[in-house]
């Protein structure tokens, strides 16, 4: 349970009648985004209020006529969830970050440059989010604003989500041991063992994520592999 310094409240209006309750911050997103999530974990005091900042509490008429339970549990993840949550300005920052991070990285991975065929460094997609002037909601989901965002920065940069084959051609001496690590990096389209115990693979992975690709490749073949994007 989360102390009370650490709480913000969550906030729900139906009617005339406001309820709140106190929630740990983290934990009140997890579970508005779907995570699974103790409701008894993240509740700083099991009680539903009309205003929390005075330690009023709502009255059980108003709760059962508005939600139709009195059950604590029930009523806070139905306010929580639906409702308003509080973020102190530190909180707000701290959500903002963290999920720009999410997206800029979402987008980094799975985007390309159509004209080069190459991926855009994670510098430039979030310089692109400025230039356009992309505002994040720390308490949306990140799909939601990875969508909102590929479509704010197309006129900035050339951008499409995108995957991509990538032929690899790993000579004998490397092959057995590298097939499980490249295999698994992506989706094997398909693979074949030649006669002199080389391996070739068609690899399907997003497009972002050719460079790390790559940088598998020459890892585990010390730059031996040929590879070739399809």
């Amino acid at each position: 349970m989360v102390s009370l310094d650490e709480a913000l409240i969550a906030r729900l209006k139906k009617g005339s009648n406001h309820f709140e309750v106190l929630v740990d911050p983290d934990g009140a997103l997890e579970y508005r985004q779907g995570n699974d999530v103790k409701l008894e974990t993240i509740l700083a005091v099991e009680d539903i209020f009309s205003d929390a900042k005075k330690g009023d509490h709502a009255a059980e008429s108003d709760i059962i006529n508005s939600f139709g339970t009195d059950d604590v549990y029930e009523v806070a993840g139905n306010i929580i969830m639906h409702g308003e949550l509080q973020l102190t300005q530190e909180q707000r920052k701290h959500f903002l970050e963290e999920k720009t991070k999410q997206v800029v990285s979402i987008i980094a991975h799975n985007a390309l440059n159509p004209q080069t065929r190459a991926p855009h460094p994670p510098a430039r997609i979030k310089t692109a989010m400025e230039e356009a002037k992309v505002h994040i909601d720390p308490l949306k989901s990140v799909d939601e604003q990875v969508k909102t965002v590929m479509k704010a920065i197309r006129p900035i940069i050339p951008i499409r989500f995108e995957e991509v084959d990538v032929k690899v051609q790993v000579p004998p001496s490397y092959a057995a041991k590298s097939y499980g690590e490249i295999a698994n990096f992506g989706t094997l389209v398909k693979d074949k063992w030649e006669n002199d115990g080389s391996w070739t693979a068609v690899v399907r992975m997003p497009a972002g994520l050719q460079n790390d690709f790559y940088g598998l490749i020459n890892r585990l073949t010390k730059g031996d592999a040929e590879t070739e994007l399809l």
